[in-house]
C-alpha cells in the first residue's frame, strides 16, 4: 500500500493541485467578502456552519477527502465504470421530476438532508466526460463516421435535454462544451461553423428588423449567384445548394427563431437574451407565461441583476476599494452575489488588477490541462482532459460575460469559486480524476 502511495504521489501533477487549493480559498475568501459583519465574530462564524462561507469550508474539507480518494484509486476503474456511471447520472437526473425540489424556478435539486441538497445535472457531466472518453476510444469507433458522430452528440445532448427539462438552460448550455473534445477527435469543421453561423442569424434576427435582415440574405444571396455564375452554369448542384440555404436562414430568421422564443422558451428566458442585446421582450407574445402577478415585470430584475453587477465591478476602479470595504457586494445590492455574481466582489474589492491577475491564474489551469491532455498516450485521458478543459473554460467566459453584461443571466457558477457544494464537488472530482489518468498516462486505456 505504501509502494502505491509513494508512486501516486510522485506522478501527480501537482502545480495543478496547488491552483485547485488557490482559487478554492479564493472562493471561500469572495464569499466571506460578501457575508461578513463586522457585529459578529469571525472565527465562531467560520466554524459555526450556519453561514454560507462556513458552509463551503465543510464543502471544502469534504471535496478535500474525496480528492484523495481519487488520487489513490487505480485508473482503470474510470474506464471500466464510465458507461455505468453514465447510466445512473441520467436515472438521476430522471429522479429530479419525482424527488426534486423547486429552488429559484428551477426543479433540478435533490435533498439529502442537513440543508444540503444535490444537483444531479453538475454531477452528470462528469459521467458525460468519462462516458464521451469512453465511446471514442473504442477500437471499434470510426469518428469520422456519421453513425459515430451522431452516437457521440447523443451522449452530450442527452443530459443537456433533461437540464432543459427542469429549467436549466444554463447547465444545458455547458454540455455544448463537449464540441471541443469531438472536434480534437476529428469532428469535422463544418459542423462547427455552422453552429457558429447559426448563433450569428439568431442574434442578428433580434437585432435587425425582420424584413431587413431577410433583404440583406436575399441580397448576399444573390451575390454570390453573381459571382459564382461560372460554376453555377458548371454545376446546377451549387444553385441549389445556395438557394437552399437562402431558405433556410430566411425560414430560421422569419419562424423558426420567433416560435422559439415564443413557445419553447419561458417568458423570462426570453427577456434575458433579449436584454443582452438592448431589446425589450414582449411577455404579452410568450405562449408559455402564465401571466401571473409580476411576470410583465420580468425584465427589471434582470436588468437590476446586470446593472448593479456593473456599478459593483466598475467601482473597484484600477486597484479596487480594498478588502471587506467594498459598498455594493456588502450591502447586498448585488443579487446572488455569493453565487452567479460572485465575480462581482472581486472585482470591486481588487479592481481591474486583481481580476486581471485572477483570470491568469485560471487560465494558468486551462494552460497546464491542455498540455496534460497533449501528452496522454490514451484516447480516453486525452478527450477526458480536453472535455474538462472545456468545461471550465465555458463556465469563466460564460459566468464573467454574465456579469459584465455581455451575455444573458444563465445561472452558470464561476468554477472553484462560486457558493455551492453540487458545484465544488463536480469540478474537483473532474480536476482530480484527470490528475489519477495523467499519473498513469503510461498505460493504454480503453
Amino acid at each position: 500500500m505504501s509502494t502505491r502511495n509513494n508512486i501516486s504521489s510522485q506522478g501527480v501533477d501537482w502545480t495543478i493541485v496547488w491552483l485547485y487549493a488557490i482559487l478554492v480559498s479564493i472562493g471561500i475568501l469572495c464569499i466571506f467578502m460578501v457575508e461578513y459583519r463586522t457585529d459578529t465574530n469571525w472565527l465562531q462564524t467560520f466554524l459555526g456552519g450556519k453561514t454560507n462561507y462556513s458552509k463551503q469550508l465543510i464543502f471544502a474539507g469534504f471535496c478535500t477527502l474525496i480528492a484523495t480518494f481519487i488520487l489513490l484509486t487505480d485508473s482503470k476503474l474510470f474506464t471500466a465504470l464510465a458507461n455505468l456511471l453514465y447510466a445512473f447520472g441520467i436515472v438521476l437526473m430522471l429522479a429530479t421530476f419525482v424527488l426534486g425540489k423547486n429552488i429559484n424556478g428551477s426543479k433540478s435539486w435533490i435533498p439529502i438532508g442537513g440543508g444540503f441538497n444535490l444537483q444531479p445535472a453538475e454531477l452528470c457531466k462528469i459521467f458525460t466526460a468519462l462516458a464521451l472518453a469512453k465511446f471514442l476510444s473504442r477500437q471499434e469507433t470510426e469518428f469520422s463516421n456519421i453513425r459515430s458522430q451522431l452516437i457521440g452528440g447523443l451522449i452530450a445532448i442527452a443530459p443537456a435535454i433533461l437540464s432543459i427539462l427542469q429549467h436549466e438552460l444554463g447547465l444545458a448550455l455547458v454540455y455544448s462544451a463537449f464540441l471541443v473534445a469531438m472536434y480534437r477527435e476529428g469532428l469535422p469543421a463544418q459542423i462547427l461553423i455552422f453552429g457558429s453561423s447559426f448563433a450569428i442569424l439568431v442574434v442578428a434576427t433580434l437585432i435587425l428588423d425582420p424584413n431587413v435582415l431577410a433583404l440583406s440574405l436575399t441580397a448576399i444571396a444573390a451575390i454570390l449567384i453573381f459571382l459564382l455564375r461560372k460554376q453555377i452554369k458548371k454545376s446546377r448542384q451549387l444553385l441549389i445548394i445556395i438557394v437552399g440555404v437562402w431558405l433556410f436562414c430566411v425560414g430560421t430568421q422569419r419562424f423558426v427563431v420567433p416560435y422559439i422564443f415564443n413557445n419553447v422558451l419561458e417568458c423570462y428566458q426570453s427577456t434575458r437574451i433579449y436584454s443582452m442585446v438592448g431589446k425589450e421582450y414582449d411577455c404579452g407574445k410568450n405562449k408559455k407565461s402564465e401571466r401571473k402577478q409580476g411576470e410583465k415585470a420580468a425584465r427589471k430584475p434582470d436588468d437590476y441583476n446586470v446593472r448593479q453587477s456593473k456599478i459593483a465591478i466598475g467601482s473597484g476602479g484600477l486597484t479596487g476599494r480594498g478588502f471587506l470595504k467594498g459598498t455594493q457586494t456588502r450591502g447586498k445590492y448585488v443579487p446572488e452575489q455569493h453565487t452567479d455574481f460572485i465575480f462581482t466582489s472581486l472585482g470591486e474589492a481588487f479592481g481591474f488588477i486583481g481580476c486581471f491577475a485572477f483570470l491568469a491564474i485560471y487560465l494558468f489551469l486551462l494552460y497546464r490541462i491542455v498540455r496534460m491532455a497533449e501528452r496522454q498516450r490514451s484516447t480516453f485521458s486525452r478527450v477526458y482532459a480536453y472535455s474538462v478543459a472545456s468545461i471550465i473554460f465555458f463556465h469563466i467566459a460564460v459566468n464573467v460575460s454574465m456579469t459584465i453584461g455581455l451575455f444573458p443571466i444563465v445561472g452558470i457558477p464561476l468554477p472553484l469559486i462560486s457558493y455551492g457544494g453540487s458545484s465544488l464537488l463536480t469540478f474537483t472530482i473532474l480536476i482530480f480524476i484527470l490528475l489519477r489518468l495523467d499519473a498513469d498516462r503510461q498505460m493504454v486505456l480503453r
